[in-house]
């Protein structure tokens, strides 16, 4: 996923006129504590936690030329049977052609590293495109990509069961031809449910597909434009349809409509 956001950039000063040399960190096999810190199991039907979770609204692309109007509403984000629902349609929607919905734990959960993890099952057909994703809450270095992104899951439907994980900077991203990141076939992904996780820490982002090491991205200490990943984020659970990557071989209107379902979210604290 990408997203435009305004912001203003952040700049450091080294003071006294000296030379500022970054130091890549040391890997100090960080663990996590057991219990998380921060979850939602899914397991009150109806409308999601608001507690934990807000909305993204509206149309316009969100900066893909996505094709869906995001809304609050049961038909697109509901609680059912232990799962989060989040259902894209094809229906007028807004000034859109479908709907569907975008959850956000901006302001409600937001964590400066942490293992996180969800168990989903994800949709199936030509032009969905979830992802369990992060996004920089505070935006300290600015805009996309400068501040930062963290893809947990992305799935883009015809690529059936190809799950993604990846990050992206300023100095990392597709835009200029850098992309950091891993792809792994995952046979039922579509009709069965897995575990998405990331360990973050301040040596590396590292992505995992039930439990099983696929993706490494190491700090380098050579600043935010490398590393944007020392301020807080938080989670964000859509499924687009259309756009620049999910639409790139069309929309098939006849699968709809499509539901990721997600069993768990949680937030498990680093120990210092």
């Amino acid at each position: 996923m990408i997203v435009l956001i305004a912001s203003s950039c952040s700049k450091k000063s080294t003071g006294g006129g000296g030379v500022y040399t970054a130091q890549p960190p040391v890997d100090k096999n960080w663990q996590f504590e057991t219990t998380p810190m921060w979850s939602d199991e899914f397991d009150v039907n109806g409308l999601p936690n608001n507690a934990k979770w807000g909305y993204d609204l509206g149309g316009g692309g969100w900066g893909n030329n996505e094709l869906q109007n995001y809304t609050n509403v049961l038909d697109n984000a509901k609680v059912e049977g232990g799962n989060l629902v989040i259902t894209a349609k094809k229906e007028s929607s807004g000034s859109m052609n479908y709907s569907s919905a975008r959850l956000v734990s901006k302001n409600k959960g937001d964590f400066l590293y942490g293992r996180i993890e969800a168990r989903a099952k994800l949709p199936a057909g030509r032009g969905t495109w979830p992802a369990i994703w992060m996004l920089p809450t505070d935006w300290a270095y600015g805009n996309w990509p400068k501040s930062g992104e963290i893809d947990i899951m992305e799935h883009v439907g015809y690529d059936l069961n190809k799950v993604h994980v990846t990050v992206h900077t300023e100095a990392y991203n597709h835009s200029i031809g850098t992309q950091k990141g891993a792809s792994q076939t995952v046979s039922t992904a579509t009709t069965d449910f897995h575990k998405y996780r990331v360990d973050w820490t301040p040596y590396a982002v590292r992505g995992y597909i039930d439990d099983q090491l696929m993706f490494t991205f190491v700090n380098e200490g050579k600043g935010y434009a490398g590393w944007p990943f020392d301020k807080r984020f938080h989670l964000l659970l859509n499924l687009a349809i259309g756009g620049n990557w999910g639409g790139a071989q069309g929309v098939d209107d006849s699968v709809f409509p499509q539901s990721m379902l997600v069993d768990y979210v949680r937030v498990y604290k680093m120990i210092e």
